[in-house]
């Protein structure tokens, strides 16, 4: 793999939901679609019919391109395919959400390599547009059942800097999409400022997806490295931001990571018991450790068991998770386990899409 760390100058190291009952006659059926968006209702399909309108955060897709680049990639370091993405299609992405009771999903592309590929900054550059013209046209053709957290390559200043310009002035995305690191430089890093400046000023939300970094592929004791590397990635980059006073710096930025943060949750008083006692605590973490980790957001995806979500709603409130599955690689219906496990009604909302609608308020027309 190109390692983005050897590059120089400026680039960097590398409807809601409505039933409609046989009670109601086909004019009344029509009138309330139209009162909730028709296009919506009527292409949402079984997901509304369940009444569950859930709005998916964690949400998976493979432009052609993409796609052969990462069976290649996966062929060439002799990893296995997940039957669920060689299958994917947008058709198909449409079906499992009316079946799961999924409104919307927010888009982003998928974890290691990202959009690397040995490419160099340009290529990745160039692949990174291609992935986001490839989402918002989905999003133009499938009006409300997907947004997008759009793909930046991160390995040179410049360049990303004109992506993040076009996707929020152009493709008017949701949000931007980033990996835990780049060449094992995790989103604390300095170089990285001059692109979260510009996304504090947009006020941007930022979602965080995991990847096994190439320093500790090594570590996984013999199982596949996503199993374990992937949610302790989430725990570096979180803490890289935490401790370089990112949270502190770019107040303005809306923070979305992957996994229940990984092993966060576990390891929260642990950082706290080593940092609190800082002089320059507030400097880099006004609320506290533990209160600069309760204002970020967390999604469930493949975290949904009892407990790893005792362990989230331990450290965050309701108002901060939400829900996540990790399409293609595991099932859209993940919301099944939530309600296994006791939590209110009104939080299962929240989790299911009010929490979402917050962060991004055009899902809640």
């Amino acid at each position: 793999m190109d390692n983005p760390s050897h590059r120089t100058g400026h680039r960097i190291g590398c409807a809601c939901c409505i039933a409609a009952p046989s009670s109601l006659s086909r004019r009344q059926f029509v009138a309330g679609a139209v009162a909730f968006g028709s296009a919506s209702v009527l292409q949402g399909g079984r997901a509304l019919a369940q009444g569950r309108g859930l709005i998916d955060t964690h949400h998976h897709f493979y432009p052609p391109r993409y796609q052969k680049l990462w069976l290649d990639y996966e062929d060439a370091h002799k990893q296995p395919h997940f039957p669920g993405q060689v299958a994917w299609s947008k058709a198909k992405a449409i079906e499992d959400m009316d079946a799961a009771g999924i409104r919307t999903a927010m888009l982003s592309i998928a974890s290691t390599p990202g959009v690397w590929f040995d490419l160099g900054a340009d290529q990745a550059s160039e692949l990174a547009r291609e992935c986001n013209d490839f989402a918002a046209e989905m999003m133009r053709n499938d009006p409300g059942r997907f947004g997008l957290f759009a793909t930046l390559s991160m390995l040179d200043t410049d360049k990303t800097l004109r992506e993040v310009e076009y996707v929020f002035d152009t493709l008017k995305a949701d949000g931007v999409g980033l990996q835990t690191n780049y060449g094992d430089k995790w989103l604390g890093d300095a170089i990285y400022r001059p692109v979260f400046d510009e996304l504090n000023r947009r006020k941007a939300v930022v979602y965080v997806h995991p990847l096994v970094a190439s320093c500790c592929a090594q570590l996984s004791v013999g199982t596949f490295p996503a199993a374990i590397e992937v949610p302790h990635d989430t725990t570096r980059t979180i803490t890289s931001l935490l401790l370089s006073g990112s949270f502190s710096r770019w107040r303005d930025i809306q923070w979305l990571f992957s996994h229940a943060g990984g092993t966060m949750p576990m390891m929260a008083g642990r950082i706290q018991s080593f940092y609190s006692t800082r002089p320059n605590l507030h400097q880099f973490a006004p609320d506290g450790i533990i209160g600069e980790l309760r204002r970020l957001n967390y999604d469930t995806a493949n975290a949904t068991s009892g407990p790893a979500m005792a362990a989230l709603l331990k450290l965050v409130p309701t108002s901060q998770v939400t829900y996540g599955s990790d399409y293609p690689y595991f099932r859209l219906d993940q919301m099944r386990d939530l309600e296994q496990l006791g939590l209110s009604a009104s939080d299962l909302k929240a989790i299911g899409s009010a929490n979402a609608m917050r962060l991004v308020p055009r899902l809640a027309t």
